[in-house]
């Protein structure tokens, strides 16, 4: 991978490009109920990429002059995305009635502020641990988002996705070149593949109950196709230095969606959803989730 020159991208960083899609062909072709609901899932994850910056801007993410520069262009670049994903789910006939709110945080928010704080704090090293996070987000988003267009074949939305795929590719470049130098650093790899083992789970954990994140996990990736483009993200990140080897996507579809039965390529597939009593919880949703950028995003796995 080339590296990643930030000069060129915040002079080319702007608002989603919709010239030319044509909104008002939307309703022309029938979209699955499987692919709206991962679409509806998608979009409020977007929308809640603020939330994750008002995280780290608690941290000493800030602090590093070139991901503080990168991130005031990423933020700009994600609320598109949802604006985007919204005016298509409208043109749907499934416009979004009242988005949530977004100031309110519970006692397990909180608490995952605060720990995420400290931890930034506590560890100089914290930032190499942010990028990895991130460009596992931001791959697993953009391959979230071609997956999708694979299954939903709907025209419009083939051709709004490969745009906003265009903006992820770029931010998993930056994540990624940024993660390949900073784990080098002794000691940083140890415990950002600790962090990734024990609290790591796709974008929207914690966001979206966990049943919805297990709906649109086994929608997009449960075929062999969706297991093949899963193998690809863990073979991709496991390329960095010290996480050879590490359990990543393919680990939690095998924990969380044991049950599924592989579907053929564009089927929906019945869905049924595992026992939500499973011992296996999410582990995310009690911490350390600021730590990514929110992003498939993606998408689902942000």
């Amino acid at each position: 991978m080339e590296e990643f020159d930030l000069d060129a991208y915040t002079a080319r960083s702007r608002a989603l490009d919709l010239s030319g899609i044509d909104f008002d062909r939307v309703p022309e072709t029938p979209l699955a109920p499987e692919a709206l609901r991962t679409l509806s899932y998608m979009q409020d994850i977007e929308s809640h990429t603020i939330v994750y910056l008002r995280q780290l801007l608690a941290t000493r993410v800030i602090d590093e002059p070139e991901v503080a520069t990168f991130l005031s262009c990423w933020i700009y670049e994600e609320t598109f995305h949802g604006r985007a994903l919204d005016r298509f789910l409208a043109a749907a006939g499934h416009r979004v009635s009242r988005p949530k709110p977004r100031s309110k945080t519970g006692l397990g928010g909180w608490l995952e502020e605060r720990t995420t704080a400290l931890l930034s704090r506590a560890w100089r090293n914290f930032v190499a641990v942010h990028m990895t996070w991130g460009a596992l987000n931001e791959l697993t988003t953009l391959t979230g988002y071609r997956r999708l267009a694979a299954l939903a074949n709907h025209p419009v939305l083939s051709e709004l996705l490969a745009r906003i795929v265009c903006d992820e590719s770029r931010h998993f470049s930056f994540y990624f070149k940024q993660a390949e130098r900073r784990l080098g650093t002794p000691g940083a790899a140890q415990v950002t593949r600790f962090l990734i083992e024990n609290f790591w789970a796709p974008v929207g954990s914690g966001v979206q109950p966990r049943h919805e994140t297990r709906f649109v996990a086994g929608y997009l990736f449960s075929s062999p196709e969706g297991r093949a483009a899963a193998q690809k993200i863990d073979d991709t990140i496991r390329r960095l230095p010290g996480l050879r080897g590490v359990p990543l996507i393919g680990a939690w579809l095998e924990r969380e969606l044991p049950s599924r039965r592989a579907h053929p390529e564009g089927e929906a597939g019945p869905y049924a959803l595992p026992s939500s009593g499973s011992p296996l919880g999410n582990r995310s949703a009690q911490g350390l989730r600021g730590l990514s950028s929110p992003g498939p995003s993606v998408g689902i796995l942000r």
